[in-house]
Formats: C-alpha cells, structure tokens, sequence
C-alpha cells in the first residue's frame, strides 16, 4: 500500500545509479549470451513456404487452392505443400505471436492515475459538545513503477529467445513435411510403376494362356494345362486390380498434403528406377548429425533457459513506485502538492525458489541435448541400416535377379511352344519374373524412403533422389 516518506535525494540519486548500473550490466550480457540465428537448412531451402505478413488477419477457413490437373514433379507437389500444408500454418502463425510477445515484453508499465474525495459530510465534536463539520479535500495523485535490476530487459530477451524456439520448430515441421511429401510421392510413383508392371504382367500370361489353348486345340497337351492358365491369368487380375486401389489411396494421402481430398493430377513424374548412388559411409553421416533441427534447435534452448534464469534474478532487485499529487482543502480554499513512493519489503518472498528452479533448468538442458543426440544419432543408424539394406537389394536386382528372370521366362516360354518344357516349368518361370518384379519395385520405393529419412536427420540433402532439383544444393 503506498505511503508518503520523507526522502534524502542524495540517497535517492545513489540508489537509481546503482540500480541502472545493474540493468546496464544485465542488458549487456543478455546481448552477448543470446542471439541465435535461425538459418534454414539446405533441404528444401529454395522451396517457398508459408509465412503470414504481420498485421494480416487469422485464416479461419482453408486458403484457395488451385489443385493441379496434369503431371506433376516432386518439386510441385512439395512447394503446394509447403504453402498450404496446416500444420505447417500453423507452426508459422506461432513464429508471429511469439514476436507480438517479444514487442509487448518489451512495454514500460502504464502509470496510475487515482482521484480521491474524503471527508465528505463528516463531523466532529468540538468544545461544549458541538457538532463541527470536518473540512473535506480532494486529491488527485499519479503513480509510476520503475523496474530497476533490468526486468523489462531481460523479460524481452527472454520473449526473444521464445521467438527462436518458436522459429526453430517451425524449422523442423518444414523439413519434417518435406520428408513426409517425399515419402509419399515416392509410395504414389512405385504404385504407378506397380499398375504398369502388374498390366504388362497381365499381357504376359495372355499370351501364355493363347499358346496354351492353341496347344490344346493341337491336341499336344492336356485341357487341364488350360484351367490353370485361366486361373494364374485370374489371379493376375486380381493382383492388377488391387495395384490400382493402392494407387488411389496413394494418390489421395499425397493430395491431403496440401489440403485437397480429392486428387485432380494425372500422374506423378520422377525416375523411381534410377542408378542408386553410391552408398555413403555411415561416418560421413554421423558427422553431419549435428546439422539436424533437432539438434540445432537445443542451442537456442539453451539461450532461453539463460534468459530465464537472468529474469528470475533480476527480481531480487526491488521495484520502486514514485507517486505525485496534488490535494485541494475545499473548506478553506487552501491545496498541497503531494509526492511519495513505495516499495515492497522482502520479509517473506525473496524469489529463492524461482532463481534456483530456473538455474536448475539451465542444468537440465544439457542432459536434454545429450538424450536428443543419442535419439537422433539411433534414428540414423536405423534409417542408414535401411538404406544399405535397400541399396544392396535393389543392385542385386537390378544387375542379377531381373534380368535372369526375363531370360528364363522367354526360354521357358519358346521351349514350351515348341514342346521342349511343360506347363508347370512355364508357371515356375512366371512366377519368378512376377516376383522379381514386385520385389525389385518395393526395394526401390524403401530405398527412396529411406534416403528421404537420411536427409531429414542431417537437415541436408543426398544424392539418388527420384526428384533431383527438389533439393537445394550449397
């Protein structure tokens, strides 16, 4: 409750100096702890993305977006996600409150103005034990508290530092979208190659069911041969049917992306059977692993920690409200000038709890960092794990398997139609090539997954991608 003191302004003037010395002393090393720097990583720095201009209204709806209509590339598809994608909106339009934060942080108190009327109507016995009327009086009085121990400082480099992280998340959503586009273009591009592979399967076993029913009419082999090339030609289909389901719901979970439920594109374009680079040693990656978000982002964890702990501290210097009025004697036309000030006695609350609890949490960010880096550094060895394996499959695949099968299947099927081999050789060697095939797709599509989670871990972009110039190079 404020009160009126009498007041040495020599005293005063010590005081305030010793107080601005402090705050100049906390404003200088808030400065040269903090001040990290958000900087995009390589993956998909060149890619636009969504930011709200300040002052621009709330988007209570979702925006307009004109869905593509013909063959898209992986580069389009990641750019309307980067624009329209809502989480990743959402994460952008924190970045903006957290800097309307970091301005209102940085705000003086507002001044408090009080008017009082006392007395009014009062009385009180005088000699003989007669009513005399009190005289009554009017006072009007401004205060002001000053923050002295660099409070407003260290409050607004501590939204600062609230700012970075918030910068930094949306940092990490953007890659972490990014990875999830790429992921899903590759399952929409193998799904496409699947429906050709399952289609030219399809003409395959025709054939061989034509030849078998010519040998057939021949009177060369048994009707029998006949069933059971109509039923591999039956399941075929069915596989031929199932491809193309898997490609719608690909198609859609890729155009839900960017917020569009139902897919407008034709077909995705990319080289899914492209050359896989040569595989990278799994110490060239650990070495990048400090580039990941998730590991960056604990440098400005720390920052804000440090910002924190100086704003608990700053509290131990008390704040002082100056007060000045003015009081008007309205019975005798008499009026005063009024100053005081007051300040909080630190009996009770000397703020102990709050200055260790944040200096704890300055301890605690280092044992954090250290479990996220243990975290990241396991995700890679099991993304990396991944890629090898799917690299070594596919270069089998690629230069052995498939073509041998396509070599047995054309012998088996010319020797059958010259009655060299029989049917059940020639569903052996179909089988084969189908399977083949089927594997030699899924192998490509987790090798292109996988080096899309390789690239989200180290926040930089590897070559053998099926969409070369969605990454940015340095």
């Amino acid at each position: 409750m404020p009160f009126a003191i009498a007041v040495d302004p020599r005293r005063v003037r010590r005081s305030v100096c010793l107080a601005l010395g402090t705050s100049a002393l906390l404003v200088m090393s808030a400065r040269a702890s903090y001040g990290q720097v958000v900087r995009a990583h390589p993956l998909g720095r060149d890619v636009p993305v969504y930011q709200p201009a300040p002052g621009e209204p709330e988007r209570r709806e979702a925006p307009a977006l004109q869905d593509p209509t013909g063959d898209v590339s992986l580069r389009e598809v990641v750019a309307l996600a980067l624009l329209h994608h809502p989480g990743l909106a959402a994460f952008a339009w924190e970045v903006r409150a957290r800097e309307a934060a970091a301005v209102q942080a940085s705000q003086r108190p507002n001044p408090a103005l009080e008017i009082q009327a006392a007395d009014f109507g009062a009385r009180q016995l005088a000699g003989g034990g007669i009513n005399e009327p009190v005289q009554s009086q009017a006072t009007i009085q401004l205060s002001q508290l000053i923050e002295l121990g660099g409070k407003r400082a260290a409050r607004h480099a501590l939204a600062e530092r609230d700012q970075d992280l918030a910068a930094w998340d949306y940092e990490t959503a953007r890659i972490d979208v990014l990875t999830e586009v790429s992921r899903a273009f590759t399952d929409v591009l193998a799904a496409q190659e699947t429906v050709s592979l399952t289609e030219e399967t399809t003409r395959l076993v025709e054939q061989v069911q034509r030849t078998v029913g010519e040998r057939v009419v021949a009177g060369v082999v048994s009707p029998i041969e006949e069933t059971r090339a109509t039923v591999a030609l039956a399941a075929v289909r069915v596989e031929s049917a199932r491809a193309r389901r898997v490609l719608e719901a690909s198609r859609t979970r890729l155009a839900l992306l960017w917020g569009s439920s139902t897919p407008a594109f034709r077909a995705v374009v990319g080289d899914l059977k492209m050359e896989p680079a040569p595989l990278p040693r799994f110490a060239d990656l650990i070495g990048q692993v400090e580039q990941s978000p998730e590991l960056a982002r604990w440098a400005a964890e720390l920052s804000q920690r440090e910002a924190a702990f100086a704003v608990e501290r700053s509290k131990r210097v008390l704040d002082v409200s100056l007060t000045a009025g003015y009081r008007r004697f309205t019975d005798v036309d008499s009026s005063a000038w009024l100053v005081g000030a007051s300040m909080p006695l630190p009996l009770f609350d000397r703020n102990r709890g709050g200055i260790e609890e944040a200096r704890i949490r300055v301890a605690k960010v280092y044992e954090e960092r250290r479990a996220a880096q243990a975290r990241v550094t396991a995700a890679l060895a099991d993304a990396y794990a991944g890629l090898a394996t799917a690299h070594d499959e596919v270069t089998a695949l690629r230069s052995a398997v498939l073509p041998g099968s396509q070599q047995t299947f054309d012998a088996v099927t010319e020797g059958y139609r010259l009655g060299r081999f029989g049917y059940l050789d020639v569903l052996d060697a179909q089988r084969t090539l189908i399977g083949a095939g089927s594997q030699y797709l899924r192998a490509l599509s987790e090798y292109h997954k996988a080096v899309a989670n390789v690239e989200r871990l180290i926040g930089a972009p590897r070559p053998g991608h099926v969409d070369e110039p969605t990454t940015a190079r340095e």
